[in-house]
């Protein structure tokens, strides 16, 4: 679990940002929805407060994997399916439909291929992404019935990034921090 002193590493010095002191910690991948971005699938943001102190202090880097793999805002709602997660989706073995039972999977794919590619470019070793998305979420994910249920499992996202060594939190795993 990533430090409360490393999320705001360089609050109040010029250390703390991009660029700044040799040392300094690199940037955080974050949901863009999280940074008061309107960007959900619903064309509405989910503004996290300690999100927005790191983008604030130049900590953050943003992305929405969804609009990265082409979808629009606002868009159908869509989940991963028939039990699998995005470690399955990833394996070639799963997909991710919308409400229209449309097959967003290649979407889904796309951007979490861009996603790592801006966390490649920015160093970032950590990501917070928004809780429960079939592509940010983190250890639980809706279960695909579009009934609001949760199962364990991670989004393409979130479980791209995994594999590639990013440490992976969501807003909730922020809740009792003191930015």
């Amino acid at each position: 679990m990533v430090s409360d002193d490393r999320l705001v590493a360089g609050a109040g010095s010029p250390g703390g940002s991009p660029g700044g002191s040799p040392g300094a910690e690199p940037p955080i991948l974050v949901s863009a929805c999280l940074a008061g971005l309107a960007t959900t699938h619903t064309g509405a943001a989910k503004p996290n407060r300690k999100v927005m102190e790191l983008v604030r202090q130049g900590r953050a880097i943003l992305v929405c994997p969804e609009q990265l793999g082409g979808l629009p805002t606002p868009r159908l709602a869509a989940e991963i399916v028939d039990g699998a997660s995005g470690a399955s989706v990833l394996d070639g073995e799963g997909r991710v439909l919308d409400t229209a039972g449309g097959d967003v999977t290649s979407n889904y794919l796309r951007g979490a291929r861009e996603a790592l590619k801006a966390a490649r470019l920015a160093g970032s070793r950590v990501a917070i992404l928004k809780a429960r998305s079939p592509s940010c979420g983190k250890d639980r994910i809706h279960d695909g019935t579009f009934s609001g249920t949760l199962r364990d499992g991670s989004g393409v996202t979130a479980e791209l990034l995994r594999r590639e060594g990013l440490e992976i939190l969501s807003e909730e795993d922020l809740e009792g921090r003191d930015p």
